[in-house]
């Protein structure tokens, strides 16, 4: 989802990170703000330069997303997200920087407080899934896949993969070794369009997907990928092995557990023994 935030009249682009659950905003914006600068992206420039001499761990933590730029048109633009942003505002001499602290905390008060406070992030998404209906069981469910996926990431960020577009490659093959079918096709399977996939998976396919993550959290670190595309090898072996749990208890079964059931009837999302999928 991306969308244009205005502060003192002025545009900043920012993109939200689903799987993050965090906003990344356009560098160049920010600065074009806080400094007035009429060279935004020069003024960046100098100081990514200086901020990389430095060896400040913040220059390794700028990412790129295809933005939609004044001619209509998308390019690759150098964001942060929102904890990033905050460190990098003190790199940059502004009298507005703290107005502009403030207005961040408007747009995104939550996730401020959940940077101190990680708990309450948690008991935000349990509430948000309670109030829309979900069971306490998938619930629980749901909030360990989060866990796991936030190790995975992590994983993929210490082997030097950070690209947005790379996480849904790598998810990709994962999920298309253990399911038999790409994110896009068990969306379309669910008759999903832009839903989230786990939102609308069975607590068993939540498991499932679950192991295939974790079990390649667990290969990446055991055998340290040098490469992306040693990082999707170990992707896919990790989603072989969800995908072979998934066919003995099949077996056991007697029928598949790959589910068209979806989040508009959440009681079906609830599979337990001999109920229906």
């Amino acid at each position: 989802m991306s969308n244009i935030k205005v502060f003192e009249d002025k545009k900043i682009r920012t993109q939200w990170n689903e799987q993050e659950e965090d906003w990344y905003f356009s560098v160049v914006d920010v600065i074009a703000v806080l400094t007035d600068s009429s060279q935004p992206r020069k003024y960046w420039n100098d100081l990514k330069r200086k901020l990389k001499q430095e060896g400040s761990q913040l220059s390794e933590k700028i990412g790129q997303l295809k933005l939609q730029s004044s001619d209509g048109k998308y390019y690759n633009t150098d964001v942060v997200n929102t904890k990033d942003l905050l460190r990098l505002i003190q790199s940059i001499p502004s009298k507005k920087a703290e107005p502009f602290k403030v207005w961040l905390a408007q747009v995104g008060s939550e996730r401020l407080d959940e940077i101190v406070d990680p708990q309450k992030a948690i008991d935000r998404a349990i509430a948000t899934y309670r109030d829309k209906g979900y069971s306490e069981e998938w619930i629980t469910q749901r909030m360990m896949t989060i866990k796991m996926r936030k190790e995975l990431t992590a994983e993929w960020q210490d082997k030097g993969i950070t690209q947005e577009k790379d996480y849904a490659i790598l998810t990709n093959e994962m999920t298309k070794a253990w399911s038999g079918m790409s994110v896009q096709e068990y969306k379309k399977f669910k008759g999903l369009k832009k839903e989230n996939l786990r939102d609308n998976m069975t607590n068993i396919e939540l498991v499932l997907n679950m192991l295939a993550e974790v079990t390649t959290t667990g290969l990446s670190k055991n055998e340290n990928p040098k490469s992306f595309a040693e990082s999707k090898q170990i992707a896919k072996r990790g989603g072989n092995i969800a995908k072979n749990a998934r066919k003995e208890y099949e077996e056991q079964l007697g029928k598949s557990i790959i589910s068209p059931a979806n989040a508009t009837n959440k009681k079906l999302l609830d599979v337990k023994k001999d109920d229906e999928e």
